[in-house]
C-alpha cells in the first residue's frame, strides 16, 4: 500500500497541488525522494529520519520510495519535510491514512522533532479552502492560516504533538488570532518637517492620487523624511489589499507571526540592490523589493546612484503593475502595483546652482550625473519637485505645520471621491485611470484644455506625459473638493513637471 499526503508547491504566489506518496518495500535499506526535488526537498531525508530518532522511532530496514508528484515539477523547498514525515509514519501503521486523508499539509523538522516555521502558509491554507479540506502547518504559522476563512487548523509545536493529537492523548487548540496593530510601523509626523511647505502639498496631491513622486535637492533638505512621512498619510489598505499584500510577504517568508498586514507597504533597498532583488529572480524566484511594495509605497533614494539597467527595469512593471521573472526552468509573475517614490541630489556634490558650495565642474557635473537616469523612466513620474534647502530662521521656528493626521483626513476623502467614480472600473485611484475612463474623469473646460495643448507643444510632452498632467489635475481638483478639471488644477499640475522640461 503506497501512503499519500497532500501538500503544495509555489510559483509565484501560486499554489499547485502536489500528491506526496510514500511506499516501503522489500529489499536493501534505500532512502529516495523522486519527483525532481531541489537540494533542500532531498536533504529532508537526514531531517526526517533525526526527528524520528528523537522520538524513539527508528526507520525500518526497507527501501523506502517518496514520489513527489506531478514529477514534472521542480520542487523546492523546506516544507515538503512534514508531509514526508506524516506519510512515513503512515507506512509504519503509527498513525491513519484516515487521519491525515482530510488535511494539506507543509511544515519543516528539525532534528529533534520540532516543526518550525515556513512561508507560504497563507496562500497554502487559501488552497486548503479550495478543496474543502483543513491545513496542518507550524505552530508558528497557526494564526496566519486563520485569515484564510473558516477552516480545520492544526498548529503542532513538534511531531510528538500532532501524533498524541491524533490518537486523541493531547488535543491541539485552534489557533488564536493576534493583533495586527502591532505590526504598525511608526513613520513620524508631517509636523517635525520645518518649512517646504510647496513640497508638502506635492506629496499630499501625491497620496492622494497614488503618483508617482520625483524629489531633487541638495544634501539636508529633507527628501528622505518628507518620503518617511508618506505612509502616514495614506489610508489602510481594504480587505483586497490587505489579503494580496499578506500573501507576497507570506511566499517570501518575511510575514511577521500571525499578522496581516493592513498598512501599506514601505520598502526602501539600498542603492546597491541588484536587478533580482529590485524586481524579483534568483534561483527560486523569490519576489523583490517592488512585488513586496505591492499596494504601498517603493523608496529609491540616491536614484542616479542604482545601477540603470535595474532602473529601467522597473519601467514595465510601474505600467503594467505586475512583474514578470522568466527562466529556462520557471516562468513567475508576481503583483507589482506600487506608487514609486525617488529622492536625488542634482549634481553628485549635491550643490549644484550653489556659487558657494558647487564643486569646480559645475555644470557639467549635474549634467553627466543627470543623465544617468534615462527620459523613460523619468516620464513615469507624475509629479517632479525641486526640495530646496532649508532656510536657518526656518529650523529655530518651533513645529507649527499641519499634522499627518490633518493631511491624512483629506487624502482619505480624495481617496473616497476616487473609489465612487471608479466603482464600475476596477480601479481605485487616478494614477491608474487611462484612456476613455481618463477622458470623462478629467474632462476640461475651454481655458484649461488651451493651457495644456500650449504646454504639451512648448514642453514637447510625450502621450504619456500628457495623461500623467491629466491625472494629476484631476487630484488636485479632488482635494479641492471641485467635479470639474479647471484651468487652476492644470496649471498647478503642469508646474510638477518642471524637471522634465528643464532636462
Amino acid at each position: 500500500m503506497t501512503a499519500r499526503v497532500t501538500t503544495v508547491a509555489f510559483a509565484g504566489i501560486e499554489t499547485i497541488p502536489v500528491d506526496v506518496q510514500v511506499q516501503m518495500a522489500s529489499g536493501l535499506p534505500a532512502f529516495t525522494v523522486v519527483g525532481l526535488p531541489d537540494k533542500a526537498v532531498s536533504e529532508a531525508r537526514e531531517r526526517v529520519r533525526s526527528a524520528l530518532s528523537a522520538m524513539g522511532l527508528a526507520l525500518p530496514p526497507k527501501r523506502i520510495t517518496i514520489n513527489l508528484a506531478p514529477a514534472d515539477l521542480l520542487k523546492e523547498g523546506s516544507h515538503f519535510d512534514l508531509p514526508i514525515a506524516l506519510g512515513i509514519l503512515v507506512e509504519m501503521d503509527v498513525i491513519g491514512h484516515d487521519d491525515i486523508e482530510r488535511f494539506l499539509v507543509l511544515g519543516e523538522l528539525g532534528l529533534d522533532g520540532s516543526i518550525t516555521k515556513v512561508g507560504g502558509v497563507l496562500p497554502a491554507a487559501m488552497e486548503a479552502g479550495m478543496q474543502e479540506c483543513g491545513i496542518i502547518c507550524p505552530n508558528a504559522n497557526g494564526a496566519e492560516a486563520l485569515w484564510a476563512g473558516d477552516l480545520e487548523i492544526l498548529a503542532p509545536i513538534s511531531l510528538v504533538a500532532l501524533i498524541n493529537h491524533f490518537k486523541g492523548t493531547q488535543i491541539l487548540p485552534r489557533p488564536i488570532r493576534r493583533d495586527t496593530d502591532e505590526f504598525n510601523d511608526f513613520h513620524g509626523d508631517l509636523r517635525d518637517i520645518k518649512g517646504q511647505e510647496s513640497a508638502k502639498r506635492a506629496l499630499e496631491i501625491a497620496a492622494a492620487g497614488g503618483h508617482n513622486l520625483l524629489m531633487s535637492g541638495p544634501p539636508g533638505s529633507g527628501k528622505s523624511m518628507l518620503a518617511a512621512r508618506l505612509p502616514g498619510i495614506l489610508p489602510d489598505l481594504d480587505a483586497r489589499q490587505a489579503l494580496e499584500t499578506t500573501v507576497i510577504h507570506s511566499v517570501s517568508g518575511m510575514l511577521p507571526e500571525g499578522g496581516l498586514i493592513r498598512t501599506r507597504p514601505f520598502r526602501q533597498p539600498h542603492h546597491s540592490a541588484s536587478m533580482p532583488a529590485l524586481v524579483g529572480g534568483g534561483h527560486r524566484v523569490k519576489p523583490g523589493e517592488i512585488s513586496l511594495a505591492h499596494n504601498g509605497v517603493l523608496f529609491l533614494d540616491e536614484l542616479p546612484e542604482f545601477q540603470r539597467n535595474v532602473l529601467d527595469a522597473l519601467r514595465q512593471p510601474l505600467e503594467t503593475g505586475q512583474v514578470s521573472v522568466a527562466r529556462a526552468n520557471a516562468h513567475v509573475t508576481y503583483p507589482a502595483r506600487v506608487q514609486l517614490v525617488a529622492a536625488m541630489n542634482p549634481c553628485r556634490c549635491g550643490y549644484l546652482g550653489d556659487n558657494e558650495l558647487a564643486c569646480t565642474r559645475a555644470p557639467r557635473c549635474g549634467e553627466e550625473y543627470q543623465a544617468r537616469l534615462s527620459g523613460p523612466l523619468l516620464d513615469r513620474f507624475d509629479i517632479q519637485i525641486e526640495v530646496p534647502a532649508v532656510k536657518p530662521e526656518d529650523l529655530d521656528l518651533p513645529a507649527k505645520g499641519e499634522t499627518s493626521q490633518a493631511v491624512r483626513e483629506r487624502v482619505f476623502l480624495a481617496r473616497e471621491l476616487q473609489m465612487l467614480r471608479y466603482k464600475n472600473e476596477n480601479i481605485s485611484t487616478n494614477a491608474l485611470a487611462d484612456g476613455e475612463v481618463l477622458q470623462e474623469a478629467a474632462a476640461l473646460d475651454t481655458e484649461g484644455r488651451g493651457l495644456l495643448q500650449d504646454a504639451a507643444r512648448q514642453m514637447k510632452l510625450s502621450a504619456r506625459g500628457y495623461h500623467r498632467i491629466l491625472r494629476v489635475a484631476r487630484t488636485i481638483a479632488d482635494l479641492s473638493g471641485s467635479a470639474a478639471v479647471k484651468r487652476g488644477h492644470i496649471a498647478e499640475a503642469l508646474n510638477y513637471r518642471q524637471m522634465v522640461y528643464r532636462r
